[in-house]
């Protein structure tokens, strides 16, 4: 299935508050869950699976390899264990969560090697996550473009990671943004917040419905129902050019992730 465009994202989220967030996220009408295995919640985010009315064949779920599992060997072991405690026996998106740190494990390795877990079935699609340029065009020398369903970033109206998403655009990979709020930041900002009121919308919802009129996934996370069904509600607001360039005048280059192992930014 093509992944929907506006998802649910479990970051930070454990135990009985993964569980009721994506139960929630689910009967509103989510059908687009993200996970990782760093994230220690895959079996949260399968107990509210198997819980759902909702057909398996109707959600898309993504999570990722973490640093630890890049090698060659343990890519699909890994999954395998992923697929375990998510109870599915297929994921619809697998992503490399972190280009591997210090270059330890080459991209070509573990792209090679995720491409086999996709032929293996054990994963419907395959991807990338945190990749520079630099990085990208090492993953589709790997396993070519057509292979790479998507670059998931940090990117919000505060960091546009423009080159990146030029990139992508040019050799036709998606892109998905994560911390698509900012940590919601953009509540707070005065041009989101006069542009909202106009449309009588949240500022949550109109950097929503701008990354979506982008053409960009995002997978914003809530633990709050009324949260979950405004955020899914953006993909309805419509805004105009000036709004957009509003939004995108507001790029300062605030990048709010970047561990000790990130790779070298753009």
């Amino acid at each position: 299935m093509n992944m929907p465009q506006l998802g649910l994202g479990t970051f930070r989220l454990q135990g009985r508050q993964a569980v009721d967030s994506v139960a929630t996220g689910l009967e509103l009408g989510y059908r687009h869950i993200d996970t990782a295995q760093i994230y220690g919640n895959e079996e949260d985010v399968g107990a509210a699976l198997a819980a759902s009315h909702v057909a398996r064949a109707d959600v898309f779920v993504t999570t990722k390899i973490w640093t630890a599992n890049l090698a060659g060997d343990l890519v699909a072991p890994s999954l395998e264990e992923s697929l375990r405690k998510l109870g599915l026996e297929q994921v619809d998106l697998t992503l490399v969560h972190w280009p591997s740190p210090g270059h330890a494990v080459p991209v070509r390795e573990t792209m090679e090697a995720l491409l086999a877990a996709r032929e293996a079935g054990l994963t419907a699609a395959i991807g990338i996550s945190n990749f520079p340029v630099s990085l990208m065009v090492e993953a589709i020398d790997a396993v070519g473009s057509h292979n790479i369903a998507t670059n998931q970033v940090e990117l919000h109206p505060y960091l546009q990671n423009r080159r990146v998403a030029a990139f992508a655009r040019e050799t036709g990979i998606h892109v998905t943004a994560y911390m698509p709020l900012a940590y919601g930041k953009v509540m707070d900002d005065p041009v989101i917040k006069s542009i909202a009121a106009r449309h009588g919308a949240t500022a949550a919802q109109v950097t929503l419905a701008w990354l979506l009129a982008k053409d960009y996934a995002v997978i914003p996370s809530s633990t709050k129902r009324a949260n979950l069904a405004s955020n899914l509600a953006a993909s309805r607001l419509q805004l105009n050019a000036d709004d957009i360039a509003a939004l995108d005048a507001l790029d300062r280059g605030e990048r709010l992730v970047s561990p000790e192992f990130a790779p070298q930014w753009d």
